[in-house]
């Protein structure tokens, strides 16, 4: 199954948590928190969204920094996926 993002939307995947604190500790999956550090996977066409144009500046590849709570989460395939507006793209990492 393929997922095609509508206007402003990008398809982002996880980058994997952290399991281990940098003093050592093995972290529990539900003490990890949610990574916010993601690879961009597919990215919509832009266009008019709320009556303004919409570019799109990021590119599929790009590993980026979103914002904690934002998107919505899929499951395809057996991988999960976040669902989230590009305005909710906080940075790309270089």
């Amino acid at each position: 199954m393929t997922i095609r993002p509508l206007a402003d939307r990008v398809v982002v995947k996880p980058v994997e948590a952290e399991e281990k604190t940098t003093s050592g500790i093995i972290l529990t999956p539900s003490a990890q928190e949610k990574p916010q550090i993601a690879e961009v996977v597919a990215v919509g066409p832009g266009g008019m969204v709320d009556g303004k144009e919409v570019v799109m500046t990021v590119k599929v590849g790009d590993k980026v920094i979103t914002s904690k709570y934002s998107g919505t989460e899929v499951k395809a395939d057996g991988i999960e996926y976040s669902i989230v507006r590009q305005s909710d793209i906080l940075a790309i990492v270089e």
